[in-house]
């Protein structure tokens, strides 16, 4: 009985999974709903990048193999527990818990947690405060690794000290960047290494233009705080740098679906595209964490003052 209700589980998450690339698009209630509807198609987005290579995701892996494992992990594998991973983001994040879902399964003794909720995000704490919302959250459970994927609804001003903030403005990126630090330390406190996954390439220039110009804040901001930043706007596009509904495989020349039909998010092979890098580097991390509690977790694995903030990040482009 228990196999079948595994087998049933496995079969639910597929399908929405499935339903996280092709129909969620549809979920934000309005938010993103407008940046593309009736509107023609867009030209292709130029952003010339090169696709990740596995020893970079070695390399940043290693990283955080350097610092010292949280006694709450060490104790968990040592009693045979789960490792547990908790996905936290909006509808983007959804997409992103599925795809991690698939690639770290619980027979591997991962559990895979969605906290991630739609049509949220820093910009609309008067719909839900992302903070206070996260602190219930962990109040009752508690989590070894932290992925967030936040950013795809907060293409907008924000109000910071009484006055309104227009998108990317210093006053903005003050108080989106405060949010995000508070936020990020909620999950440390209770003993998680965290995760930011960035945004891909959009379909639509002036919003990509603005994802574009977010993520490159997300990016610095985690750097400041040592968070590994995982950068998949290389990965979501063609060639020559472009946007592409459909891309190969490395060493495939058939190409597949990897995105929505709405031009943001991804097919349930996209995410799980932009987050292979993510599930090989945790399944590094969490290797050297059980070789370390096998032996007996009484030799730190290297030096404690390595930084995590290590973005996987692709070549330049030649």
């Amino acid at each position: 009985m228990s196999m079948f209700r595994q087998l049933a589980d496995r079969t639910v998450v597929l399908f929405l999974g499935v339903g996280v690339g092709t129909a969620m698009g549809y979920a934000f209630a309005g938010d993103i709903r407008d940046k593309v509807a009736g509107e023609p198609p867009a030209p292709p987005v130029q952003v010339r990048a090169k696709p990740v290579k596995a020893e970079v995701v070695a390399e940043a892996a290693a990283i955080e193999c350097a610092i010292p494992f949280q006694p709450r992990l060490i104790d968990a594998i040592a009693r045979g527990d789960k490792v547990r991973i908790g996905v936290f983001g909006d509808s983007f994040g959804d997409g992103v818990w599925a795809a991690l879902y698939h690639q770290l399964p619980t027979r591997d003794q991962y559990d895979v947690i969605k906290f991630s909720q739609q049509s949220t995000g820093f910009t609309r704490y008067a719909s839900l405060n992302l903070e206070d919302h996260v602190a219930e959250q962990l109040a009752t459970q508690h989590v070894d690794i932290a992925v967030i994927s936040f950013g795809a609804n907060d293409t907008q001003g924000v109000m910071h000290q009484g006055k309104f903030a227009p998108l990317l403005s210093p006053a903005w990126k003050d108080e989106i960047g405060a949010r995000i630090d508070r936020y990020v330390g909620l999950l440390r406190k209770q003993g998680a290494i965290v995760y930011w996954v960035g945004l891909p390439v959009m379909k639509k220039p002036s919003f990509d233009a603005d994802i574009s110009g977010m993520n490159a804040f997300f990016a610095d901001r985690m750097k400041r705080i040592d968070v590994p930043f995982i950068d998949t706007r290389p990965m979501s596009v063609d060639a020559v740098g472009a946007y592409a509904a459909y891309l190969p495989d490395p060493g495939n020349e058939t190409p597949r679906l990897i995105r929505a039909n709405d031009g943001i998010h991804m097919s349930m092979h996209g995410y799980q595209r932009l987050t292979g890098g993510l599930a090989e580097r945790i399944r590094h991390y969490i290797g050297e964490a059980r070789a370390y509690a096998a032996r007996g977790g009484m030799t730190l694995p290297a030096a404690a003052s390595v930084s995590t903030s290590s973005a996987i990040v692709p070549e330049p482009a030649a």
